[in-house]
């Protein structure tokens, strides 16, 4: 469901704040960061079902989020008023190694 989310709003035209065009930057910029940090959060938790070390459940969450980073700009390349960027991919992956960073520094705890 949030990587629907994530598709729901990259498939809007335009879409933008309202703020001042700095603020604006700065707000979708987090919000990218966010949406990848969250979506890996939620893949490491589906992939705890499996029989894999915890060290290959976060890598494969990692991989998985970054390949879904790179369709989702790849289909902005479709959408009207947006485009598809390798920052942002960049961006993304930002939250991606958050995510990861934080559950890995929690390994113990699993």
């Amino acid at each position: 469901m949030w990587a629907g989310l994530i598709f729901f709003l990259s498939h809007q035209p335009g879409l933008k704040s309202g703020l001042p065009n700095e603020w604006d930057f700065v707000l979708r910029k987090l919000a990218h960061i966010s949406e990848y940090f969250v979506l890996t959060l939620l893949l490491i938790n589906a992939l705890k079902e499996h029989c894999l070390s915890k060290k290959k459940i976060i890598v494969f969450a990692v991989l998985l989020a970054f390949a879904y980073a790179c369709s989702d700009e790849y289909h902005q390349t479709f959408i009207n008023a947006r485009e598809g960027a390798a920052r942002d991919v960049l961006i993304d992956s930002g939250g991606i190694l958050l995510a990861s960073y934080f559950l890995d520094g929690k390994r113990k705890k699993w």
